[in-house]
């Protein structure tokens, strides 16, 4: 006798392989795109900050005007520790330098970036207020008046 077959016996079926040829290629789209929207830091940190919390902040809206300014102590473990120093974007100046400093950044800037430049003071929380009083009069010299202090978020 022959077994009994069923009337709703399932059919095997294959599952299609995937096409991985256009892998690639949305890979490096993904890739591409990530690349041009990433802004990478141009400037090494070589001073120590721990920036202080805030509660309202907001962020910088263009970045192509934006200098970075942070007041801190040295990072490298080399000279007086306890010296608060200035770092003008990539090179450690004293606060006399900054008007310069300006100047020569807002020659190589366009016309618009120029009018809007903003500094971003990233100071330590422990810096002295003469410091922070004497970087932003320095300031006050090259007319570069839109000031933003950085600070971390205050976690509620």
């Amino acid at each position: 006798m022959r077994p009994m077959q069923s009337k709703f016996q399932r059919k095997r079926m294959n599952v299609p392989s995937l096409n991985m040829a256009s892998m690639p290629d949305l890979i490096f789209t993904v890739l591409f795109f990530f690349m041009i929207v990433t802004h990478m830091r141009s400037d090494e940190v070589k001073v120590r900050v721990e920036v202080p919390q805030g509660k309202e902040m907001q962020k910088l809206a263009n970045k192509a005007s934006v200098v970075n300014i942070y007041i801190g102590h040295r990072n490298d473990g080399k000279g007086d520790q306890k010296a608060w120093l200035v770092q003008f974007n990539g090179d450690l100046v004293a606060p006399e330098e900054i008007p310069a400093r300006i100047e020569q950044l807002r020659a190589g800037m366009s016309p618009e970036n120029a009018e809007h430049l903003t500094v971003n003071l990233r100071a330590d929380r422990r810096t002295p207020m003469g410091v922070i009083n004497n970087v932003k009069q320095a300031l006050q010299k090259s007319y570069a008046l839109r000031i933003n202090y950085s600070a971390t978020d205050l976690k509620q």
